[in-house]
């Protein structure tokens, strides 16, 4: 069976999505709210990782604690998009590693094209988590999955804001061993491909473009 879909749906991560959507929302505003989801839903999709038990010493006495070693997190963005949730998840895990990968989509076949690819090294000691905003066709979220697998990761989970049956659909029949996390599953996809109520094109809203 796929691995589960967990649709977080904190009041807060679905108050801010809701602001987020909006038609009237700016850019200053798309990248705060963006930002701001990004980080609370890092609390969720991080939920499970591994802890190591050390000796700490408090203002008191010697105490035993546990911490997640940050060197063995690798957060995974696909370009454009996923600069907006990288940054966020950052801040709760700052010392993960971080890696890149280039996509952009062919508007005649809606498929996706690489043009850049940078991992971090050591994958196969690393938990990657590859971030991406909008899960819609499917195709550019198991491309970057096919590249990351490929790199033999020691777990691996896919996150995106907004996703769509048919992203699903196409993901899973891919890559179903691979948890998905999201905060919204849409009505469908449109005839351009683009999500339905989605929240348009989530990299030209980031960074304050158009398509051309």
């Amino acid at each position: 069976m796929p691995a589960a879909v967990t649709v977080i749906e904190h009041p807060l991560v679905q108050h801010k999505l809701t602001l987020l959507r909006k038609k009237s929302t700016g850019t200053a505003d798309f990248r705060r709210l963006l930002g701001e989801l990004s980080t609370l839903m890092a609390y969720e999709v991080l939920r499970d990782l591994p802890l190591r038990e050390t000796t700490i010493e408090t203002p008191v006495a010697s105490t035993r604690g546990r911490l997640i070693d940050g060197k063995k997190v690798a957060f995974i963005a696909v370009l454009r998009a996923g600069i907006g949730l990288l940054d966020g998840m950052l801040g709760v895990v700052p010392s993960a590693r971080v890696g890149h990968i280039g996509l952009y989509r062919d508007e005649a076949t809606l498929r996706p094209v690489e043009y850049y690819l940078r991992l971090p090294r050591s994958m196969r000691e690393r938990d990657a988590i590859v971030v991406d905003p909008m899960l819609a066709t499917g195709h550019s979220a198991v491309a970057a999955l096919d590249r990351v697998k490929a790199a033999q990761p020691r777990s691996l989970r896919f996150v995106c804001l907004v996703s769509c049956p048919e992203g699903l659909a196409t993901l899973q029949a891919r890559h179903g061993d691979v948890p998905i996390y999201t905060a919204a599953i849409d009505e469908r996809l449109n005839e351009r491909g683009y999500i339905v109520p989605g929240l348009g094109d989530a990299g030209d809203r980031y960074f304050g473009t158009k398509a051309s």
